[in-house]
């Protein structure tokens, strides 16, 4: 049976030009069906109505795969599965979409809040997903090896996502942060080792709200 989201999925996808296999977009529903399951227990997500869900989670974080698409590109030929660290994750935003749709890049979720990491573990056994792990732990007090991208979405200011984070950067990794949008006291914020850029702005198909990608590295 088509799952009743399928077609505007399938849209959203076309408006990113980011076509998937049908059995990533299967996955991905799936996942967005977890969500759903367990927010009547756990509080997942303020967002209840699955439409909804789909716009402000799921497109919201395939919004942003092109433009990670284009950094994992820049890596040397041969190297490593990009090893990414998703910080605050919550219900696996972006991690575990990550994760689908990029079964090659290996995706650690950290997040403080226990029933949070269970519910990523549970993701990954019942979608299959072997590249998708969960920590349960504050980001500072993790142990190596250390990542090549470290996201968030929604986290903290710059600033405090650099500070809880600097340890677990990989020499030549980078950090990008999802956002609303970037203010003028949030970048002044940003220790002047770290450098800003660029900003990609997002447009997430049906959702009317401001979105960004910031990233940023150590500087040389």
């Amino acid at each position: 049976m088509t799952h009743p989201l399928h077609a505007e999925l399938a849209r959203g996808l076309a408006a990113l030009h980011l076509p998937l296999a049908d059995d990533t977009q299967e996955r991905l529903l799936a996942y967005l069906d977890l969500i759903a399951r367990w927010n009547k227990v756990y509080n997942l997500t303020a967002v209840r109505d699955p439409a909804d869900m789909l716009r402000q989670h799921l497109l919201d974080c395939l919004a942003a795969v092109p433009a990670l698409d284009r950094a994992a590109q820049t890596r040397p030929e041969g190297a490593a599965a990009w090893r990414i660290l998703d910080v605050g994750s919550g219900a696996g935003l972006p991690g575990v979409v990550l994760a689908i749709v990029r079964p090659d890049w290996s995706v650690t979720c950290v997040d403080t809040v226990a029933k949070k990491a269970s519910f990523i573990r549970q993701v990954a056994a019942e979608l299959g997903l072997p590249n998708l792990q969960a920590v349960h732990q504050r980001v500072e007090d993790m142990a190596p090896p250390p990542f090549d991208l470290i996201t968030s979405r929604a986290f903290a200011s710059l600033a405090d996502f650099i500070a809880l984070t600097r340890e677990r950067l990989a020499p030549g990794g980078q950090w990008v942060a999802m956002k609303a949008h970037l203010t003028d006291e949030e970048r002044a914020a940003v220790p002047p080792e770290v450098q800003i850029g660029p900003v990609e702005v997002l447009q997430v198909p049906g959702l009317d709200a401001q979105r960004c990608l910031v990233w940023l590295r150590p500087r040389a």
